[in-house]
């Protein structure tokens, strides 16, 4: 794979040099002419020539010297260059290029011809030396004059990893005419991709124990925004935590009692080479208007579990806007005036936004460093508050006798805790996921557990003390009472079964509540709802359902939903167990099982082989001719609701008796459950073909008629008579035929179509499930992991129409079973 195509390592080290240079004349300069020969140098880049042109009068971009494998100090590369042309005075007969390179199959590097212009007219300097042998005094004498130059000069960019900057240059930089360099714009779009690049290449030369830096609140985002605001390798702001100055970085930065200064410092490793080498990419500093963006949204650099323990999750103007809107609608228009705001997980300030009366505003946040950013943006007006009142506090931790003053006051008497708005979009961390589940992430155990809130509250709240918004909430139910909490969080605390503990014991009243969806927010993945909260905690209430108001990703009002608590309800699952065959004699299929709400319902399928883990921990049921028809209607209500953000956390419950007497439903249910399962006939008998030979057009007789007999009434469960499966009695035929809805018998007779046409194809199997069909159309394709997957299309036009046509007719039967799903209770409306 070339670096042009995503290679991230670069080419393959065991490549020839020309096999190199060929592959970087195709994968970056296809656009330009990368064949000139020009004396001994080793690689050329021009404009291409227009017709009539002489040579001397071509235009040269770039004359570089190639190696194979990888470079140890590409410095030599460029002395070796450096003296091939000033050897063979190639200046003299051509005209000088932009720009002199070096490149090997990891990386190139480029540096401006003038840069070194003055070496080539060096008074009494043999240059008849062999350029390639790095051994002789002239060498040494080229290397010592340029390697400072180099090192200010050259732009250095890695095949793969570094693809977009490398095209950005060539781009901005081989044109004709071109007299400066062009270098990469930061700005606010591209500052979170270069801090990932400046963690590989900058960061290990700076000369600090970053564990240790770390335990005393330093981190390198803040080494990195002293970078990218800088100009001439000077910090321009000075309210920052850490400052660049020329060659080293000042950090814990403090005015003494006397009035002076004290501060660390920290210098390079490496004589800051690598610093200069990686900024030479990058033009410093970004637009003036991007500087409070950048630092504002610095927990977009925060790895993903220090934000999560600290709360850095941005919350999008829209939302900040709306979430005072709802504040002023359920306290009153003059509530700014009424109301003490306390965010105690303030983070950068910016749900503080547009509250316009900083006399009664209170931040604080766990790091100091977030401290000075609110400083900075008070002092550029962006964010209005006093400086007083923006501290460092460790909520979960800190006694409240860290507080300022005027906040102990509120805290300590009753009438002024009822005016109290603790306003927060706390942090998510919880002592366990799915990460940490699968050995794929770091265990937050520690991260949760060990705070003062947890250890006095999760006796009391179990499960909730494990999240450390609950926390939050915790301690401030319990230790500001009776104040006002609104806050953004997820739906568990409403709905999740582990929050039962919770919701027993937060007894506040929820007022009014707005749902979004979760990745509106930066940085949060998924297809679930967050939520703004207004708790009353002065009222004592049991949370059991709210209607609230749903916004799309845009703001843009959805209507409302009800959101439950189910702590009354009993769910799908206890409906299904009663229906459990554990006969091992009759079985059809199984069930595969995981979850009882919407989110869910993509691990929920019907098939005739389970995984190993599936097994293991007993994650399935037995299908079998006496449950069919419940197994089809669970597996069939858990499929025709299509999951969205919305209603992600809804939960299948245990429906009421209606469903009993709806044998249209009960068919329906089949009939979707017969064109939408796992089954393959490579995986044993398949007892799933809706159909008989005559049909299909079959060529052999089905080892199963088990379905297309059920389906005709001959479902009577019974021993063993003849039938070569086994299941039924064949001579049973008292039942009627199932009756289905047209919608359903238009999904049958799509399928009998399709099944007709499979088997007019050469080589057909006799008892092919749809999932053998699909393959027999689709094939195959292997993934970029290596895993061998069913293809997603088919170059069978015949059965791509056939199969679009059922698809089609499914969600004709899909959105017919789907008001009784709601009807029967299986969910709530």
């Amino acid at each position: 794979m070339t670096a042009g195509r995503g290679h991230i390592m670069g080419y393959n080290q065991q490549l020839r040099e020309e096999e190199v240079k060929n592959k970087l004349r195709r994968d970056y300069f296809a656009d330009y002419d990368a064949t000139p020969i020009v004396g001994d140098i080793d690689f050329a880049v021009a404009i291409p020539r227009g017709e009539g042109e002489f040579d001397f009068e071509q235009e040269f971009l770039l004359w570089a010297e190639a190696k194979k494998g990888r470079s140890a100090d590409i410095r030599e590369s460029f002395v070796q260059l450096i003296i091939t042309i000033g050897k063979a005075r190639t200046f003299d007969r051509h005209l000088p290029p932009a720009f002199l390179g070096a490149f090997d199959a990891e990386r190139i590097a480029f540096i401006p011809y003038n840069a070194v212009l003055d070496i080539f007219y060096m008074s009494d300097f043999d240059w008849r030396v062999r350029p390639s042998d790095h051994t002789t005094r002239e060498f040494g004498i080229v290397m010592r004059l340029v390697s400072d130059k180099l090192d200010d000069a050259m732009t250095i960019f890695r095949f793969g990893a570094d693809d977009a900057e490398l095209r950005a240059f060539i781009r901005a930089n081989f044109v004709t005419g071109r007299s400066d360099v062009s270098r990469v714009r930061i700005n606010r779009n591209n500052f979170t991709h270069i801090y990932k690049k400046w963690l590989v290449e900058v960061k290990p030369s700076i000369d600090i124990d970053w564990d240790v830096a770390k335990a005393e609140g330093v981190i390198d985002i803040d080494f990195y925004l002293a970078d990218i605001l800088s100009e001439h390798n000077v910090s321009l702001k000075d309210k920052l935590f850490v400052l660049l100055r020329s060659d080293r970085y000042y950090y814990n930065i403090r005015r003494k009692a006397t009035g002076a200064l004290s501060f660390d410092s920290v210098e390079f490793r490496d004589g800051q080479r690598a610093h200069r080498h990686f900024w030479n990419r990058y033009d410093r500093p970004p637009r003036r208007d991007y500087w409070d963006y950048i630092v504002e949204r610095r927990e977009l650099l925060v790895p993903p579990d220090d934000r999560e323990r600290k709360g850095a999750y941005f919350t999008p103007d829209r939302w900040v806007e709306l979430s005072q809107d709802y504040l002023a609608a359920e306290l009153g228009e003059d509530w700014q005036d009424e109301y003490t705001v306390w965010d105690c997980a303030a983070g950068t300030g910016n749900l503080l936004a547009g509250l316009t009366n900083k006399w009664n505003v209170w931040a604080s946040t766990i790091d100091e460093q977030d401290v000075r950013v609110m400083h900075d943006r008070i002092a550029s007006r962006a964010l209005n508050l006093l400086d007083n009142h923006v501290f460092q506090f460790d909520f979960l931790n800190d006694p409240f006798t860290k507080l300022p003053q005027p906040l102990q006051d509120i805290i300590a008497d009753p009438d002024k805790r009822k005016k109290l708005v603790i306003y927060i979009n706390p942090p998510y961390a919880e002592a366990s996921n799915a990460r940490t589940i699968s050995g794929t992430g770091a265990n937050r155990q520690a991260l949760v557990k060990e705070t003062k809130v947890y250890d006095k509250y999760q006796n009391t709240y179990v499960y909730a003390t494990r999240e450390l918004f609950a926390q939050f909430f915790i301690r401030i139910y319990h230790e500001i009472p009776s104040c006002l909490l609104a806050e953004f969080s997820t739906l568990k605390i409403l709905q999740a079964s582990n929050f039962r503990d919770f919701r027993k014991n937060f007894r506040a009243k929820l007022g009014r509540i707005f749902i979004v969806p979760a990745d509106s927010f930066d940085n949060v993945r998924g297809d679930f709802p967050i939520g703004f909260f207004i708790w009353h905690c002065a009222i004592r209430d049991t949370f059991e359902k709210i209607r609230c108001d749903v916004y799309n990703e845009k703001g843009e009002s959805m209507g409302h939903k009800s959101i439950y608590s189910y702590d009354k309800d009993r769910f799908i699952i206890e409906w299904l167990r009663q229906f459990y065959d554990k006969s091992h004699n009759n079985t059809i299929a199984y069930l595969r099982l995981w979850g009882t709400d919407v989110q869910n319902n993509k691990y929920v399928y019907v098939c005739n082989k389970l995984s190993p883990n599936d097994i293991k921990k007993r994650m399935f049921t037995r299908i079998t001719g006496h449950n069919l028809i419940e197994m089809c209607i669970y597996y069939t209500v858990r499929k025709v609701i299509p999951a969205t953000w919305l209603n992600d956390r809804d939960q299948f419950l245990y429906p009421n008796d209606s469903w009993r007497d709806d044998a249209e439903f009960q068919s329906d249910c089949l009939a979707y459950a017969l064109f939408t399962n796992n089954v393959s006939c490579g995986n044993g008998v398949n007892h799933w073909i809706p159909f008989t030979e005559a049909e299909v057009d079959a060529r052999e007789k089905f080892a199963s008629h088990f379905m297309s007999d059920y389906i005709r009434g001959r479902h009577h469960p019974a021993p063993q008579t003849g039938d070569s499966t086994g299941l039924f009695d064949t001579a049973a035929t008292a039942a009627a035929p199932l009756a289905f809805s047209p919608e359903a018998r238009a999904v049958i007779d799509a399928g009998r179509e399709l099944w007709r046409y499979y088997h007019a194809q050469p080589g057909a199997l006799a008892d092919a499930a749809l999932y053998d069909i699909k393959m027999h159309f689709q094939g195959t394709k292997v993934t970029k992991s290596g895993k061998v997957q069913m293809a997603a299309e088919s170059t069978d036009a015949t059965y791509t129409a056939l199969m679009a046509d059922l698809r089609t007719k499914l969600k004709a039967l899909a959105l017919r079973i789907e008001p009784q799903v709601y009807r029967h209770g299986f969910l709530k409306e």
